[in-house]
């Protein structure tokens, strides 16, 4: 396990120690917690990559020409 250390301003941390006591926590338990989800959290890219697998899982059986015919799509009508 790694330490760290930030600086934030005197009021910064004030309102980070009430908050924490407001929640039964310290300060620190804070700041891991909140690292810890960016750590797991799911970037854009992946957001983007996993709503393609799910369209693309979606419309595979799409077939455009169970829809219209040739002619109809080109407007030919003989």
């Amino acid at each position: 396990m790694k330490n760290i250390t930030v600086t934030v301003d005197d009021d910064t941390y004030r309102k980070a120690r009430i908050k924490a006591a407001a929640m039964d926590t310290s300060v620190s338990a804070l700041v891991k917690k909140f690292l810890t989800e960016i750590g797991t959290s799911e970037t854009e890219f992946e957001r983007l990559k996993r709503q393609e697998r799910e369209v693309m899982a979606d419309i595979q059986t799409f077939s455009a020409s169970e829809n219209l015919s040739r002619d109809t799509l080109y407007d030919r009508h003989r």
